[in-house]
């Protein structure tokens, strides 16, 4: 028995040994078709090989010592079978011992199992190599995305069939029926060297979502749209972000993947947007199992309105102003049930110029929070209340209502909004989740009467959405998900119409 088990470990050592030649030189393979490495990263590579190397000469030794080790056990069993036959010769058989035929075929298994475990190593390393992302730098690349199908029917006039964020009134309520890819994604992310202690990277996401080519069937034709691209500088607990990204003073959204290209409740409740930007991070340790985390930084004064020209900017009123807005956040974290619980408060200030010495002062206060209540129940979402916020959509995108064009007697009221929302999600288990949510806008009454006119609808009020839906994951590149949302949207003539979206999606992750 010890003789077998010795066998059986040599060739599990060999195995070992054979695997890590294979890693060794699966990691070595990559470095030498890659571009020319500078003296740091050199020295580094010669000293990682150096230590396998060490590790590789380890286990062979380890492997030679055992196998004398075997050897003389072997020599003295065999010399006391020898000893026990003379003796026992007259008086009883000799157990039976393994032919040669049945100790080739033991061997033979065990090699076949070893050349099974190297095909499949070599499988992976190759699949490795083919999946590699190549950039003009020597730094590590990724790239990501979603390809997403989503097929909704619609009952009710909505602005938008695909996404839609708010209804409008008609005297029926058709159904109609429709399919789109344009909500897929593209990402892409580098990895750079070390900068002043501090690891660097960057990212890029485009959508299709950018609107439609005007010829035959171009509603299938999304344009490319940029939504965020940002550079990072990561040090332990400090980080410095520059580009576009979403505004961190409003981090989160609804769960689904019927509203990508917008994020879901926009203009509902959800403050969002993808905007320029300059923040700084810092997260304090409290306690071994809570920490604190202080967010500031300007962005870009971006007020709602949309571009007066299609290829030349205009300064929007906040960039007229010529001042940033700023931001600032606070978030407490700590687990609870095994997941991160955390509360987040942040103000954000908007100084705005409309011209005819209409100046006005945005301003919001905000609430977020993620609470679980167990393994599989947990609670999110966000509040808010400010004035002249329709950069993050807030009144349905207006920050201001006016009485004319600049002028004479030109007027501007900036709009008080308040709104949120909240979800509930349940986990069924690792691949399937449950969601339900409820999102409201609602910009003050008084302020949208008040003036007549917007660069948006002006007579549009209060702005509800809620959606429940499922989302199935049978393997992690892939999605399966159903959703019902209904929309609900008030103006100043007293109607309030609704409108009912079916949205059935099938995504590949890559």
């Amino acid at each position: 028995m010890r003789q077998g088990n010795g066998f059986s470990r040599s060739i599990h050592k060999s195995a070992f040994t054979a695997s890590l030649l294979l890693l060794v030189t699966a990691r070595v393979w990559p470095q030498q078709n890659s571009a020319p490495p500078n003296d740091a990263s050199i020295s580094t590579a010669v000293q990682q090989l150096q230590e396998q190397v060490r590790e590789l000469r380890s286990a062979v030794m380890e492997l030679r010592s055992e196998a004398d080790q075997y050897r003389a056990e072997t020599a003295e069993l065999r010399k006391a079978l020898q000893a026990s036959r003379a003796q026992t010769s007259s008086e009883a058989p000799a157990p039976a011992q393994p032919t040669a035929g049945t100790l080739e075929n033991q061997i033979e298994n065990r090699v076949e199992a070893l050349e099974e475990s190297s095909q499949l190593i070599n499988s992976k390393i190759n699949d490795q190599y083919q999946t590699k992302v190549e950039s003009a730098s020597k730094y590590r690349m990724r790239l990501s995305g979603l390809v997403l199908l989503n097929v909704f029917s619609n009952h009710g006039i909505v602005e938008n069939q695909d996404f839609p964020t708010w209804v409008i009134p008609s005297a029926s309520k058709p159904t109609t029926l429709g399919a789109s890819l344009r909500q897929s994604e593209i990402g892409l992310e580098v990895f750079g060297p070390q900068l002043l202690g501090a690891r660097t990277s960057g990212s890029l996401q485009v959508d299709f979502a950018g609107g439609f080519p005007t010829v035959q069937n171009g509603v299938n034709y999304g344009y490319v749209r940029l939504r965020t691209g940002s550079m990072r500088l990561d040090w332990e607990k400090s980080a410095l972000v520059a580009g576009q990204d979403n505004v961190f003073v409003s981090p989160l959204s609804p769960t689904s993947f019927a509203s990508l290209a917008v994020p879901a409740f926009a203009y509902a409740g959800n403050l969002w947007g993808w905007i320029p930007q300059v923040r700084l991070e810092h997260r304090f340790t409290v306690s071994e199992n809570q920490s604190f985390l202080l967010q500031g930084g300007i962005l870009d004064n971006l007020v709602g309105q949309p571009p007066s020209r299609d290829y030349d900017r205009d300064a929007q009123a906040g960039e007229a102003s010529g001042q940033p807005a700023y931001a600032f956040r606070a978030a407490w974290t700590r687990p609870l049930f095994a997941r991160p619980m955390t509360i987040g408060a942040a103000t954000y200030y908007s100084r705005q110029n409309w011209g005819s010495r209409q100046n006005v002062n945005g301003w919001a206060g905000m609430a977020d929070w993620e609470i679980p209540f167990n393994s599989r129940l947990s609670l999110s979402g966000e509040f808010y209340r400010g004035l002249a916020l329709g950069g993050f959509g807030a009144a349905l995108g207006r920050s201001v209502q006016f009485s004319d064009n600049p002028g004479p007697g030109f007027m501007v009221r900036a709009l008080n909004s308040i709104g949120g929302w909240s979800q509930l999600k349940f986990r069924a288990s690792e691949k399937l989740e449950f969601n339900g949510a409820f999102g409201l806008d609602n910009p003050y009454a008084d302020d949208v009467r008040a003036l007549p006119q917007s660069y948006f609808d002006p007579f549009l009020l209060q702005n509800r959405s809620s959606f429940v839906n499922f989302i199935y994951r049978p393997r992690s590149d892939l999605l399966l998900s159903a959703e019902y949302r209904h929309l609900r949207t008030f103006d100043i003539f007293a109607q309030s119409p609704t409108a009912d979206q079916v949205n059935l999606m099938m995504g590949i992750l890559f």
